[in-house]
């Protein structure tokens, strides 16, 4: 008896079998959820084509298209990459990367996302890594895409700096600071370290342009967990590039693969794993911001 041999799509982390195991959902891969309308015209002529003529938009700012025979898997796959819409992972390894719009739309965001996204996309989408491992790139601590629940976690930030013998003592600066971090006395406004989340708005909010940004930078935390039982992720360091977050993104997903085991979630074996010694490696080389 001869025995059917299952696609080889089906190995690939963006097939999802669905309750009636005939039929998958296909998952995309589209990095911080950006799509030219190209793509979405042809996302939507695949989706009549091998499905039932809807899509799903996921949490993770991608999209699936449901109810697919699982016997046309070879043949859907071909055309979304024909239509520069990849299939998408969700298996243990990288997944889609999501982002908030950043400055390219928000005016609470301290840096730029969506190329940040598309570079650490390029970089390590779709690697394998034992776990299932989520990364989110949020412009400003107000933290819209939940970085720090996710296994990876980026946070732009800045340190607000007054500009000596300048100050009005007008109080807008205090009047904004949700964190209540900013108090006025003898007329001048005066920081409070401790309660500064480093959101920046107080920068954006003096009238007279008299606080500065000190320090922008990038924070990155790892191994934080949503779902049932969810768990902040650890700060590992702040940096103040670009290319420094894309190389350290990539060696933090490389020490996932190399040192987790499968089946738990890294923040069940972070302190296992040795995350400390990691840190301090990562800091002794990226010289992490004060």
């Amino acid at each position: 008896m001869l025995m059917m041999r299952a696609p080889a799509a089906y190995q690939k982390g963006g097939v999802i079998t669905e309750r009636n195991p005939d039929l998958c959902a296909i998952r995309l891969r589209i990095p911080a959820g950006v799509l030219p309308v190209e793509k979405m015209t042809g996302i939507v002529e695949i989706a009549k084509k091998y499905g039932c003529g809807e899509v799903h938009l996921t949490t993770r700012q991608t999209m699936e298209i449901p109810h697919v025979d699982s016997s046309r898997l070879e043949e859907i796959v071909t055309d979304l990459e024909k239509n520069g819409t990849p299939l998408g992972a969700e298996h243990d390894e990288v997944v889609n990367i999501i982002a908030c719009p950043g400055t390219a739309q928000c005016k609470y965001s301290n840096i730029e996302t969506f190329n940040l996204a598309k570079q650490i996309d390029e970089r390590v989408f779709g690697k394998e890594a034992n776990i299932r491992v989520r990364i989110s790139i949020s412009g400003c601590p107000n933290a819209c895409t939940s970085p720090i629940l996710n296994e990876i976690g980026i946070v732009g930030r800045i340190r607000p700096l007054r500009v000596p013998g300048l100050c009005t003592g007008c109080g807008t600066c205090a009047e904004y600071c949700k964190e209540k971090a900013i108090t006025i006395k003898n007329g001048i406004s005066e920081l409070i370290p401790e309660r500064c989340v480093q959101c920046g708005i107080c920068v954006q909010s003096c009238p007279f342009d008299l606080l500065k940004s000190e320090y922008r930078h990038y924070l990155i935390t790892v191994g934080g967990r949503r779902g049932r039982h969810p768990a902040p992720g650890k700060e590992l360091i702040s940096v103040e590039t670009e290319e420094d977050v894309v190389e350290i993104i990539d060696r933090t997903v490389y020490w996932i693969y190399r040192n987790t085991w499968s089946g738990r979630h890294l923040a069940d074996q972070i302190d296992e794993i040795d995350f400390d010694a990691f840190k301090e490696k990562i800091r002794k080389e990226f010289s992490a911001g004060t």
